[in-house]
C-alpha cells in the first residue's frame, strides 16, 4: 500500500516539529520535508534514533520536488493561508491546526478545494479530548444558562481568545437556543450582551454572550475550563494539554482520513463521527 506523503510548515517550531516526530514514527506514512522562513536542519527523534530533516523556505519547490500528499500547517494566520492556497492549488490536501484565521479567509479555502476537487481539515484543537470537552459543554449548554470560559495556553500563543474558546462559545450558543436554558433565566435579565461579537471589560472578551478569559503564561502548554453556574449548582468541564503529543493523534487522524474527502472539513470532531 502507497505510503502518505507529508510535507510539514512551520518545521522549526514546537509543533513542527512534534508532527514531523509523529508522522515519521508511522509505518503507514512518509515525511518527505519540512519548510519554514529559515532554512535548516531539523534533528527529529524517531522510534529512539535521531533524524535530520533540511527545512526549506519554499513551499512551492517542495511540492513540485517531493510531490507530497498531504501539507501540515502549524505556522500563523496568514502564514498558514498562503501556505493552504499553495498546496491546494496544485492538488496537496491541507491540514491546519494553526488558529486566527479569518472566516472569509476559511470559506475562500473552502471554494478553492471545491474547485480542486480535494480535501482540506482546519481544526482549532486537535486533542481527541479537547474536542469531547467542547461537546461535552454544547451539551451543557442546553440546561444552563450562564457560563463562562477560561483558557490558559504558553505565553507564545499570538491569538486571543483562542480558536478553542471562540468554538466553544459558538456551539454553546446554538445549543442554548435549542435546550430549556432560556426559561430557566428566572431574572429576565437580558443575557444577549449586546450586538457586537467581541467587547473588551475587565471580566474578559465577549463572543456569542460568553465571557471569555485567556491567559498566556509560562509553564502552560493548552487548557480550558467552562464554569455553567444555575440555581443552586455549578459545573465545570475542564481540558488540559500537558504536552503538543496530546495534537498528535488528531493529526494522524486527520492525515490519515483527508484524501478520502471532498471540499474543506472545519472541526476533527467530524472526522471523529461524534
Amino acid at each position: 500500500m502507497e505510503r502518505i506523503k507529508v510535507v510539514v510548515t512551520g518545521a522549526c517550531g514546537k509543533m513542527g516539529r512534534e508532527v514531523m516526530r509523529a508522522v515519521a514514527s508511522q509505518d503507514d506514512m512518509e515525511l518527505v520535508g519540512g519548510v519554514d522562513q529559515e532554512p535548516r536542519d531539523v534533528t527529529i527523534d524517531v522510534k529512539g534514533a535521531p533524524r535530520v530533516i533540511r527545512a526549506t523556505a519554499d513551499l512551492e519547490e517542495v511540492i513540485a520536488r517531493l510531490r507530497p500528499h498531504v501539507m501540515v500547517d502549524f505556522t500563523r494566520a496568514q502564514a498558514a493561508v498562503s501556505n493552504a492556497r499553495c498546496a491546494i492549488e496544485r492538488g496537496v490536501s491541507a491540514v491546519i491546526g494553526t488558529t486566527g484565521i479569518p472566516q472569509e479567509q476559511v470559506e475562500e479555502l473552502a471554494r478553492l478545494c471545491e474547485r480542486q476537487g480535494i480535501g482540506s481539515v482546519i481544526a482549532p484543537n486537535f486533542a481527541v479530548g479537547a474536542v469531547l470537552m467542547m461537546k461535552f459543554c454544547e451539551m451543557a449548554a442546553r440546561f444552563f444558562d450562564a457560563a463562562e470560559i477560561i483558557e490558559l495556553h504558553h505565553e507564545a500563543k499570538v491569538d486571543a481568545p483562542s480558536g478553542t474558546a471562540i468554538k466553544t462559545a459558538e456551539m454553546m450558543n446554538r445549543a442554548r437556543s435549542a435546550g430549556i436554558a432560556a426559561s430557566s433565566n428566572l431574572s429576565g435579565e437580558d443575557r444577549s450582551h449586546g450586538e457586537k461579537p467581541y467587547s473588551c471589560s475587565p471580566r474578559g472578551a465577549e463572543f456569542d454572550g460568553y465571557r471569555i478569559h485567556s491567559v498566556r503564561l509560562p509553564g502552560l502548554v493548552a487548557h480550558q475550563e467552562v464554569i455553567f453556574g444555575g440555581q443552586g449548582q455549578t459545573l465545570t468541564i475542564r481540558h488540559d494539554s500537558i504536552s503538543r503529543e496530546s495534537f498528535m493523534p488528531g493529526v494522524l487522524l486527520a492525515v490519515r482520513r483527508v484524501r478520502s474527502l471532498r471540499g474543506l472539513v472545519v472541526g476533527l470532531d467530524k472526522l471523529m463521527e461524534i
